[in-house]
């Protein structure tokens, strides 16, 4: 009867626990200057700790937080700087991404970005000469990395607003899996990692927003169990005047916004941060133009043009 009884609690024990593992548990935050979610199949310990690790990574990586490796990076004066190892390993990726696509994303646009007021009252563009002198500053290949050290040449200043994000969603999901989290999905404003489908087998559901409609309305629905899913779009900040629309997504040859007849563009990709910075280049690039770059990612790309076309890469 005793060993009877033992069994039973074992099964009752383990009964507990798989409910427990059943149950979903989310955060949300405002991070990054986005609303972002993390919805995991863990303690809800858990999933606050990966919200506070996100806030930990957005103190290092954010260009306006003072102290930050950005921060620092931007008034050393060109002189070499020692930042976090993560910092460098996300400009070792930036500066390849950059190479491959040939410019077309550009961590060091910060200049060319920082004359833009995308939020103002009354919108206004930027002067044409500062435009062009803005644009002499920008090349990924004035970041030069040692190890941990980094140095910004000819008056280079560095933004990561296009890819980290991206990285902070692949270490939040490295975290959880470090927790022993087997199942989530990472939210952080349109870059979307999830990571083991759901518990009963289902798929996460990811919605590709109708850049003609509002935030909760979807172009098409993505199943997903493993991956990341990035979007850029036109919608995503900027303004309308004399019927042209002026957004964030940057040329950075020119530091004029993109205006090539997309409204947004999707890209599938295993990491997070290659999806970011991807989704990125693909808008500069067009569809045509970025079969090679996401070949060399292995990555997928949905182009939604202004007009209602869709082209799907490969």
């Amino acid at each position: 009867m005793k060993r009877l009884s033992a069994a039973i609690l074992v099964l009752l024990l383990l009964f507990a626990f798989g409910c427990k593992a059943e149950v979903m548990h989310s955060a949300v935050d405002f991070v990054c200057d986005t609303v972002v979610t993390v919805n995991a199949y863990a303690p809800q310990e858990t999933v606050d700790d990966a919200i506070r690790l996100m806030r930990d990574y957005e103190r290092v990586l954010s260009k306006t937080v003072e102290g930050s490796d950005v921060w620092k990076l931007n008034h050393a004066n060109g002189q070499p700087t020692e930042v976090n190892p993560e910092t460098a390993e996300l400009l070792r990726l930036s500066v390849e991404i950059a190479s491959r696509s040939g410019g077309a994303f550009d961590v060091t646009v910060a200049p060319l970005s920082a004359l833009w007021d995308f939020n103002a009252e009354t919108p206004v563009l930027p002067d044409p000469d500062d435009l062009a002198d803005a644009a002499k500053r920008v090349d990924y290949r004035n970041i030069a990395i040692d190890g941990n050290t980094v140095t910004l040449k000819n008056g280079a200043e560095i933004d990561l607003g296009g890819v980290a994000k991206g990285y902070i969603a692949d270490r939040v999901a490295a975290f959880l899996r470090e927790r022993g989290v087997r199942s989530a999905c990472i939210n952080m404003g349109g870059n979307i990692l999830v990571f083991g489908g759901k518990p009963n087998g289902a798929k996460w559901s990811i919605g590709v927003r109708d850049p003609n409609g509002t935030a909760a309305d979807s172009e098409e629905v993505l199943s997903l169990s493993d991956g990341a899913v990035v979007t850029s779009g036109s919608y995503e900040r900027g303004f309308d005047l004399d019927g042209v629309r002026y957004h964030h997504i940057l040329d950075p040859k020119t530091g004029m916004p993109v205006q090539n007849g997309l409204a947004s563009v999707t890209i599938l990709c295993e990491n997070s941060a290659t999806a970011d910075a991807l989704s990125t280049a693909c808008f500069v690039l067009g569809p045509t133009a970025s079969g090679k770059l996401l070949a060399a990612y292995g990555a997928n790309a949905i182009f939604l043009c202004s007009d209602g076309t869709r082209i799907a890469v490969p």
